[in-house]
């Protein structure tokens, strides 16, 4: 049975915050997607929520906190370490993919120029974790 997915998106490109909804919304998915635009938003309403997502999207090359850093603070905590994380990002670099997984990282997807190759990786990242067993907290 499929889950509706509450999704902590992670990203300063509001281009790329248009698109994730653009998908979800034109695949008339349930999902939920709160947005943040940078680690430390993050962090703020992780710490201040009751409910936590689902799964974290989160993009590598962020002003004041990057990826790696906010993964390292997250995987440090007793609670959020738990949070699947799924880097969303334009860098297909070698050195940041084993970074992200040597950090924790769920699943490491590199965006697409195509704006249809985007929506089919988005597609497939989203059956699988709303299919997957969650921990609920």
């Amino acid at each position: 049975m499929k889950h509706k997915l509450r999704i902590l998106l992670i990203e300063d490109d509001m281009i790329e915050v248009m698109k994730v909804n653009r998908t979800i919304s034109s695949l008339k998915l349930p999902h939920e997607v709160i947005e943040v635009g940078n680690g430390e938003e993050a962090l703020d309403y992780l710490k201040s929520e009751n409910a936590y997502p689902d799964i974290i999207l989160l993009d590598l090359n962020m002003p004041k906190m990057n990826g790696v850093e906010f993964l390292n603070i997250l995987r440090n905590d007793e609670v959020l370490r738990y949070l699947p994380t799924i880097i969303l990002t334009t860098s297909s670099n070698q050195k940041d993919i084993l970074e992200c997984y040597k950090a924790g990282v769920a699943g490491y997807m590199v965006k697409p120029l195509k704006y249809e190759d985007y929506v089919k990786k988005l597609t497939y990242l989203l059956e699988y974790w709303s299919v997957n067993e969650l921990i609920k907290g």
